[in-house]
């Protein structure tokens, strides 16, 4: 087919196959670009202070008994459901309150419940609070929890308290421990059982024995691990890893039963 030029030629250029594939991937982009603006979009809704506070709010009340109190706190964290009955469903925390006979320390407590409801209500990433504190320090001490974990202060074990809580809806998730560390964990248990079993039977053999039974006996005392290593051994230290009474002297390296950390490597 035949084009009159009608113009004057200034210049000109041979399309080649990459010019053809370059315009073809712009129609194409731009065809995609349409149909995307056609489609639906989901209206879902974000966590953000802007949202009122519903009737009625889902939540889970904790237990705080720590030696620092006379009495007991109850610590109360009320959820949000955002996108009810769809796929993007999920709670959000959204207010937290503390509970006590004890008025020693009821100004802060006061303050620090309205400043992490703020937080939550603002939206956003809100696990940040966990970090911060648990990093908060007693100048007088901490104490040990049930179960031979050390919190370094009231403040820390409300910070565990909302970790716990924001795994159980989602928003946080324990990191994965590898099959070796398992493998592992498992091994120094089972060697810390037989070891107990050992010296259970030098104390039973020593006790027919007489005198010197009861001077062995002195030396076998409290080293059991009960259930699946859920307990530890009162004579167990603290790990300086997993913050738990776990840590005991191994083969003569300290070894801890609850994460794995060994001196040693």
């Amino acid at each position: 087919m035949a084009v009159r030029i009608e113009k004057k030629i200034k210049g000109y250029a041979v399309v080649t196959p990459e010019d053809k594939a370059k315009d073809a991937v712009k129609a194409d982009s731009v065809t995609r670009a349409q149909v995307e603006a056609e489609l639906p979009v989901a209206d879902v809704i974000q966590m953000h202070e802007r949202i009122e506070r519903p009737e009625v709010l889902i939540g889970s009340t904790y237990k705080i008994k720590s030696p620092l109190v006379e009495h007991a706190m109850y610590v109360t964290i009320n959820d949000i459901v955002l996108n009810a009955g769809t796929d993007h469903e999920h709670r959000r925390p959204f207010e937290v309150f503390i509970n006590s006979k004890s008025m020693e320390h009821f100004q802060w407590i006061v303050a620090l419940t309205r400043i992490m409801s703020a937080v939550f209500r603002k939206g956003g990433d809100v696990t940040f609070l966990v970090e911060e504190m648990k990093a908060v320090f007693d100048p007088k001490g901490g104490y040990f929890k049930a179960g031979g974990v050390y919190m370094p202060s009231l403040v820390a074990e409300l910070g565990m308290i909302m970790e716990d809580h924001l795994k159980s809806i989602g928003m946080m998730h324990d990191p994965e421990m590898s099959e070796h560390t398992r493998a592992l964990i498992a091994e120094k248990r089972r060697a810390f059982e037989g070891r107990s079993k050992k010296n259970s039977d030098v104390v039973s053999a020593g006790e027919m024995g007489g005198a010197m039974g009861s001077s062995t006996a002195d030396h076998a005392e409290d080293i059991e691990v009960t259930g699946d290593g859920a307990s530890f051994p009162p004579s167990a230290t603290m790990c300086h890893k997993c913050s738990t009474k776990a840590l005991v002297l191994m083969d003569g390296c300290a070894t801890c039963l609850n994460c794995g950390y060994s001196k040693c490597g």
